[in-house]
């Protein structure tokens, strides 16, 4: 018998208490989305920094893996209303894992001019993987442990993105970036064993063809969107707030810190991972004991402070590790937070949909404080970059509170239209 989620969406069935899935296979099976991003952003990034490309040049090639991130939420639909979770995770590791050899061939060749078309296609492929893992998550998690998932699906974003980075630069640094692309394609397609420990869930908002699920997928969407916490979550993901965008830029500004190839591939690729991964369960465990959204702010906050000490402390490599490693850990934090506050949000019903809608704008922010600090580096150095990304946290907390003040503001003249804001809020 279906129910109702918080959110007014229907779900599959009730939660059953005899059924209880680890959420460690989240981690599994999001590693891929992972992987694609870190292996460009630290090991062809570091290629090409080697190579003499400016930062500003790596910078950007990295803004655009980020836009089809930015716009998942236009083809979420497809993936909520066709074919099973299942399947399009299938076509999307294949894609993927086709996308990082391609990424691999082209930085080993020297040739970025196809490297912009190969990022666009891949990435918009690792979408439906992502919107595949996302929909499973929320069927499958109770509502007192959306911190605990949320944290293991950060670890293996995060976790994949160290993996990515740091066995890809290790294997090209030995054996050629396209030996690397090729072992981390074959990782991409291993980890769909990971679909044989999971349910395929019931899509009750597929009925009557594709047209009407699409009207129900979008009065799903519309019920959290209108809702207080659907609203003031959209507003905050689209703020430069924990964004993390230093760490995509990493190894290419390494030699700013006099940063050795092992330093690199250590500190930005597997360590990275391990400690990032260790934030994320460490940010949905504290999610799950506090206010969601306060966490994700106090996270943000946290962040920010690392990036100002790493712009003060003296520029060697010691420094860059220790700074590096600590920016991981707060970064590890502030995306659990960020996966704990959606679930909350969110519900269940066209879970594809309304989790991306929130993912997408949450990208936009590290798209454009990527580009903005690659800039700044080119123009003020590695502290202005690093101040300018603090100084842009800064100002996305003072939106935030404005904002959450406004909203309890119009809750207590009561307009019809806007919905009632508790008193603990």
């Amino acid at each position: 018998m279906p129910t109702r989620s918080v959110d007014g969406a229907i779900d599959a069935h009730p939660k059953d208490p005899q059924h209880h899935l680890h959420p460690s296979v989240f981690l599994v099976l999001i590693l891929p989305f992972g992987m694609m991003s870190g292996f460009l952003t630290v090991a062809v990034a570091f290629i090409l920094a080697q190579a003499g490309v400016s930062v500003e040049k790596i910078a950007g090639l990295i803004f655009l893996s980020y836009i089809p991130h930015t716009w998942k939420f236009a083809w979420a639909p497809i993936a909520d209303t066709t074919l099973s979770r299942k399947t399009w995770y299938i076509i999307a590791a294949v894609v993927a894992a086709a996308g990082i050899w391609a990424t691999s061939l082209c930085a080993q060749g020297g040739n970025i001019s196809m490297l912009p078309a190969i990022l666009i296609a891949s990435n918009v492929a690792v979408t439906f993987l992502g919107m595949s893992v996302e929909s499973l998550m929320a069927y499958d998690t109770p509502e007192n442990e959306k911190g605990r998932a949320a944290g293991w699906f950060q670890a293996g974003n995060l976790g994949g993105n160290g993996l990515g980075g740091g066995v890809g630069l290790w294997l090209a640094h030995r054996a050629g970036a396209n030996v690397a692309g090729a072992g981390l394609a074959v990782l991409c397609l291993l980890c769909m064993l990971g679909l044989f420990f999971v349910a395929e869930p019931a899509a009750t908002h597929r009925v009557g063809g594709v047209f009407k699920s699409l009207i129900n997928v979008f009065r799903d969407l519309w019920s959290v969107a209108r809702s207080r916490r659907g609203m003031l979550a959209l507003i905050l993901c689209f703020l430069p707030i924990g964004s993390g965008a230093a760490s995509n830029l990493w190894s290419a500004v390494s030699g700013d810190w006099h940063a050795s190839t092992h330093t690199v591939e250590l500190v930005t690729g597997i360590l990275a991972g391990v400690i990032s991964a260790v934030g994320c369960l460490a940010g949905g465990w504290i999610c799950d004991r506090m206010n969601r959204k306060k966490a994700y702010v106090m996270y943000g906050i946290l962040q920010a402070a690392t990036a100002v000490g790493m712009a003060v402390a003296p520029r060697t490599e010691s420094m860059y590790a220790i700074f590096t490693s600590l920016y991981a850990f707060m970064t590890g934090l502030t995306y659990a937070g960020f996966s704990a506050f959606v679930l909350e949000a969110m519900g269940k019903g066209a879970a594809a949909t309304k989790y991306n809608v929130f993912a997408a704008l949450s990208n936009t922010p590290i798209a454009y404080m990527t580009k903005i600090d690659g800039h700044a580096h080119d123009r003020h150095g590695a502290a202005g970059m690093l101040y300018t990304e603090a100084v842009w946290c800064l100002a996305g907390l003072l939106v935030f509170g404005l904002v959450a003040w406004s909203i309890v503001q119009l809750s207590r003249r009561k307009p019809a239209w806007f919905p009632a804001v508790p008193e603990h809020y």
